[in-house]
């Protein structure tokens, strides 16, 4: 499977690349035709320091931001995206600003939690959601029950890829779309044409990576 893989680069900047790989691939959501590999942009300090520079040109003037709120292992591209907006040599909303980074636990439901010693960095302050990938938009939406649980505010959503370039009147910002791979399609379980033409799945896909079948 790996030797399908190609590299794509971001249109704003060479030095960021994921990996995409043709197949039949099953999230806990949904149905992919391309499994998308952002593993460099999530473990390389220098690669997730140049992508936060990248989702930061968007906030730059106009969005104040106290927390980054990471899921899907975004935590490091997260605390440089926080350290751009926040930098004080720039003249910007955020500057010189202590932004938080955190990371919502599971409960034993699935749900998103915060524990009471973090839940003062989301309660009434404005919060960007940080994400992997946005396929299906079903994660954006049990994040945003979270935030409201705690009484926080979302003002801004980015993604390494998305597919969608809006959820909840929010403007999804993300250094890849489709239109660097115009034939990523994602379908409902019930729904894939992969599935009735018969194609076995290639592997199961979630935030840490894939597993073959």
């Amino acid at each position: 499977m790996e030797t399908r893989m190609k590299e794509i680069s971001a249109g704003k900047s060479s030095k960021v690349k994921i990996g995409v790989i043709p197949g039949h691939f099953a999230t806990s959501h949904s149905h992919v035709n391309y499994y998308v590999d952002m593993t460099s942009v999530k473990t390389s300090s220098a690669t997730a320091k140049e992508a936060a520079q990248l989702l930061a040109q968007e906030y730059m003037m106009g969005t104040n931001i106290d927390t980054i709120v990471c899921l899907e292992g975004t935590e490091m591209l997260g605390a440089f995206l926080a350290q751009a907006l926040s930098d004080p040599t720039i003249p910007m909303l955020n500057a010189g600003q202590d932004i938080n980074v955190i990371t919502p636990e599971l409960n034993a439901n699935n749900q998103m939690i915060f524990r009471d010693n973090t839940q003062k960095m989301i309660w009434g302050k404005h919060v960007l959601l940080l994400m992997a990938s946005v396929s299906t938009g079903k994660t954006i939406n049990r994040a945003v029950e979270c935030l409201q649980y705690y009484n926080g505010s979302l003002v801004a959503i980015a993604a390494i890829f998305s597919a969608a370039s809006e959820s909840r009147g929010i403007k999804i910002n993300s250094i890849f779309s489709p239109g660097d791979l115009p034939e990523y399609h994602s379908y409902a379980t019930a729904e894939c044409p992969m599935c009735a033409a018969r194609k076995k799945v290639d592997a199961l896909v979630n935030s840490y990576g894939y597993s073959k079948i």
